[in-house]
């Protein structure tokens, strides 16, 4: 039989098996604190801080960073502030919006005796390591990123340079702080494959085999993707969330105006039923709560016993966090001495990896 060239979904499909491999092992390693190799562990995780973190955030990655940290896995987490510019103009509110995630971190139970928090901007030294990396990755592999090419789809302005070496960025920044653990969805995975070729390559191109990077592994999420209150992709700029900072009452008001459908019986049919289901995902998640169980026990409460059920979630799930974020809101020095404190101890370890990666690839002067 003539072999074939496997197709793209079929090496998509592969290549997510077998990340979910390594997941898997990776999560064995964590909850097993005599696992070998568990001690060297490092997670690197963060956002964007294009607004205030809301509830998709909070139910995605902060409560599982708080875990991963309170397991004693040693956890970097950057505000990507330099990656805000990669798709929109605007910056006005940055320094705002950076101290905004900062604070929704402390909040949620990052604690900056155990865990680093760091800008982006703080660390020349990543971007330095960009150049490179750069050198590792084609024209084509970049344009590949389900990232870059979403937005070359959904948008008509010109692909900036930014943009289209956004994959690098995140290389650079794991591989900068020598982060082995990114937690994520399967959606970005391609991110983390990413960083795990440029190790490699790095590694066999300018260090002759010597491991100067270890190649990253992806800790695969369970959460599913929630969407917005509007039934569109959860986004802060489509104002269709619920950001952490809002009051009960807000939240309240946010919900009813959710959509839904016109059926009375709550069921969770997601493909049948995106929106209700939606709502049920997100009332699950904060009630720790299978989101089938929850429908059958709303019955025929229709929509509005759903959204109330909902909004009691929310509010009940985020009283602690809400009372902590006031506290920090009030004291924001203390705010912005817990990141200074992360830019610099974050920048000694990547001063480090640049002096390395200078050194083995003879430029070192």
């Amino acid at each position: 039989m003539t072999p074939t060239t496997p197709t793209a979904p079929a090496t998509a499909d592969a290549s997510l098996t077998a990340a979910r491999a390594r997941s898997d092992l990776l999560a064995a390693t964590i909850d097993d604190p005599s696992a070998p190799g568990r001690a060297g562990l490092r997670v690197l995780t963060g956002d964007r801080p294009t607004g205030d973190l809301h509830i998709g955030h909070y139910l995605a990655s902060l409560r599982s960073r708080v875990a991963l940290q309170d397991k004693g896995i040693e956890t970097y987490v950057i505000v990507a502030d330099y990656q805000v510019i990669t798709d929109r103009d605007a910056i006005d509110n940055v320094r705002r919006d950076v101290l905004s995630v900062v604070t929704d971190y402390l909040a949620a139970g990052i604690d900056p005796r155990r865990s680093t928090v760091f800008a982006h901007s703080a660390l020349p030294e990543l971007n330095q390591l960009m150049l490179p990396f750069l050198s590792l990755v084609t024209d084509a592999e970049l344009r590949r990123n389900p990232t870059v090419k979403d937005e070359l789809l959904a948008s008509d302005r010109p692909l900036s340079g930014l943009l289209l070496t956004y994959p690098v960025h995140q290389a650079a920044d794991i591989l900068g702080v020598h982060g082995t653990v990114v937690p994520i969805g399967a959606d970005n995975l391609p991110h983390v494959e990413q960083a795990r070729v440029v190790a490699r390559r790095f590694n066999r191109r300018y260090a002759a085999g010597q491991e100067v990077f270890t190649e990253p592994t992806a800790l695969l999420t369970d959460v599913p993707l929630l969407a917005g209150l509007d039934g569109r992709k959860m986004s802060k700029s489509r104002g269709n969330t619920i950001p952490l900072r809002a009051s009960a009452d807000e939240t309240a008001a946010l919900v009813r105006g959710a959509r839904t459908d016109s059926e009375r019986l709550i069921t969770f049919e997601p493909e049948r039923r995106p929106e209700v289901a939606n709502l049920l995902r997100i009332a699950a998640g904060f009630l720790d709560r299978p989101a089938e169980s929850l429908a059958e026990e709303i019955g025929d409460g229709g929509a509005a016993a759903l959204k109330r059920v909902v909004t009691d979630a929310i509010n009940d799930g985020l009283r602690d966090h809400r009372r902590r974020r006031a506290e920090l809101v009030a004291d924001p020095a203390y705010v912005l001495g817990v990141l200074r404190e992360g830019n610099a101890r974050a920048r000694s370890v990547a001063t480090s990896t640049l002096a390395t990666v200078r050194a083995v690839m003879g430029m070192a002067y």
